[in-house]
């Protein structure tokens, strides 16, 4: 499903308050035990340690969180906690003028932030800050932080700087061989602690974790690898998807041979005309009106031609015996005209919504269809014209068969002529790196809506078929990345439209895995 009010279905269907798995969820207040010891350890170091303190981790592993519950635990009669964001402020200047904002500091520069550390600890408050994005921070701006990590004798304010690992790099580089900073690595979640994540999530949303079956969590934990913001990320996909095919389910016709009733009407009109023209021919035998008068046997006049019938779009003529046969002309086509619906009364795509134009050209009579005329037939002689007494009256012959239009008795013949992609791009996946990643961008139950997507946006994009709920489900991605950061990165790059339905980073290896349950 695209962005097309996507949310307002997803909250719809599942009954939610709103969305459990937005980034940012009022009230959300989940903390896992493994978390809460290195909450203590923050606690323990901002008192005792002198050095800058780091917090990593890849995105969505729950940094923001973790600071939000360092800040929310601690005395706020004895600390002071100033929340800086890096993001579209990473240099000096721009951390350092937030800071001396929120600490009420005229000049926002390091000595004058530092008298106002001492200031405060004389009334006994601490300062702690807090940086969010702090991958993001420049040079200049993480040489300023350190320089104020370090204070001065009389006081100094305890720096957290939460971001991702590639910050260790840059700290690393300008402090050399000095010890200026202390490093704590986030962990994933175990899959019961992704299974109570999901469970808050949807109580607060005012439904239950049964939501999801036991397969689809471990699922879920897998392809997400414990990390808080890609959870959220997959489990929104997969109710998605579990959405889409449940409605399409409900919605897809049940296939048969039952055909519409203007279909029979139209068939009908075409059978009774027939019966009326093998009646009506030019040329057959009368019966005779007194007893005893001889008859003649009906024979067409030679030099009279009979139709050799030519189908618009056709390469050339067919030609097919008068006798008996219908000819679909003006009304009749016009009435037969929806032979080539499909199931839901819409023209097949490639097919036309009126059958082929009729036109008649003559060869002569007596000619097999589909055989040039070659000779003319000698006159019967007299002989085989009277006969000794009278011949009974000619019984009309049974008509003939009539031709079965084919296009109206089976919708199903002309099917959509959409390339057949599943496989190819079935097998690409299997060939790829299972430590590679993709970017999953949505999921459809129908092959022809993925084939067209895939076709509009071209490049990189591509789906494979997996199996949901016993439905068949197809998944576009795009690219194909050597790491996690890599396909983020080209996911801000994609076009708005495409980023409007929250596409997420998955491993090729969780894509193989899909692939093999399917087969």
């Amino acid at each position: 499903m695209t962005s097309l009010h996507a949310d307002e279905a997803f909250l719809g269907h599942y009954q939610l308050s709103h969305d459990p798995f937005a980034p940012r969820v009022p009230g959300f207040k989940f903390f896992p035990a493994q978390r809460k010891p290195v909450l203590g350890q923050l606690h323990h170091l901002a008192r005792y340690s002198q050095l800058l303190l780091v917090v990593t981790g890849p995105l969505g592993s729950g940094k923001t969180l973790l600071r939000q519950a360092l800040v929310a635990s601690t005395n706020k009669q004895s600390v002071q906690s100033v929340v800086v964001s890096a993001r579209g402020a990473g240099d000096a200047a721009g951390v350092l003028r937030q800071v001396a904002q929120a600490l009420d500091v005229s000049t926002a520069e390091p000595n004058a932030i530092l008298k106002q550390v001492v200031q405060l600890g004389l009334t006994g408050q601490e300062v702690y800050l807090l940086v969010d994005d702090a991958e993001q921070l420049d040079e200049s701006a993480l040489e300023a932080l350190l320089a104020l990590a370090a204070g001065t004798p009389e006081g100094r304010p305890h720096v957290f700087l939460f971001g991702e690992s590639s910050l260790i790099a840059e700290l690393e580089q300008i402090s050399g061989e000095q010890e200026l900073f202390h490093v704590i690595e986030l962990q994933p979640y175990e899959e019961e602690e992704t299974r109570e994540y999901l469970a808050q999530r949807l109580e607060g949303a005012g439904q239950g974790i049964e939501l999801f079956s036991a397969s689809q969590i471990s699922d879920i934990h897998e392809s997400s690898d414990g990390w808080p913001g890609t959870i959220n990320q997959v489990a929104r996909d997969a109710m998605i998807e579990a959405m889409i095919a449940s409605r399409s389910a409900v919605k897809r016709p049940k296939m048969g041979f039952t055909m519409p009733k203007k279909h029979v009407l139209a068939i009908s009109a075409v059978v009774v005309v027939a019966v009326a023209a093998a009646w009506l021919i030019p040329g057959r035998s009368k019966a005779p009106t007194t007893a005893g008068a001889p008859t003649e046997q009906a024979q067409l006049p030679l030099g009279k031609p009979t139709p050799n019938v030519e189908f618009a779009n056709s390469g050339q003529p067919t030609n097919l015996p008068m006798v008996g046969q219908p000819v679909m002309r003006g009304p009749l086509a016009e009435e037969a005209g929806g032979i080539s619906e499909g199931d839901d009364g819409v023209p097949v795509e490639g097919s036309s919504a009126t059958p082929p134009t009729v036109t008649t050209t003559a060869p002569p009579a007596g000619v097999p269809a589909g055989q040039p005329a070659a000779k003319p037939a000698p006159a019967p002689a007299p002989a085989q014209v009277a006969t000794a007494k009278p011949a009974p009256v000619a019984k009309p012959a049974a008509p003939a068969p009539v031709a079965k239009p084919a296009p109206a008795a089976k919708p199903a013949e002309k099917p959509v002529t959409v390339a057949k992609a599943g496989a190819t791009g079935s097998s690409w996946y299997s060939g790829q790196p299972t430590g590679n990643f993709v970017v999953q961008i949505l999921g459809t139950s129908s092959e022809a809506n993925a084939q067209a997507f895939v076709k509009e946006q071209g490049g990189e994009y591509r789906y494979f078929k997996k199996v949901l709920n016993g439905k068949p489900l197809y998944v576009i991605t795009y690219g194909n990345f050597s790491s996690r950061t890599a396909a983020e990165s080209a996911i801000k790059a994609l076009p708005a439209k495409v980023q409007a339905g929250k596409p997420w980073p998955r491993t090729v290896a969780s894509v193989q895995q899909e692939l093999a349950t399917t087969r």
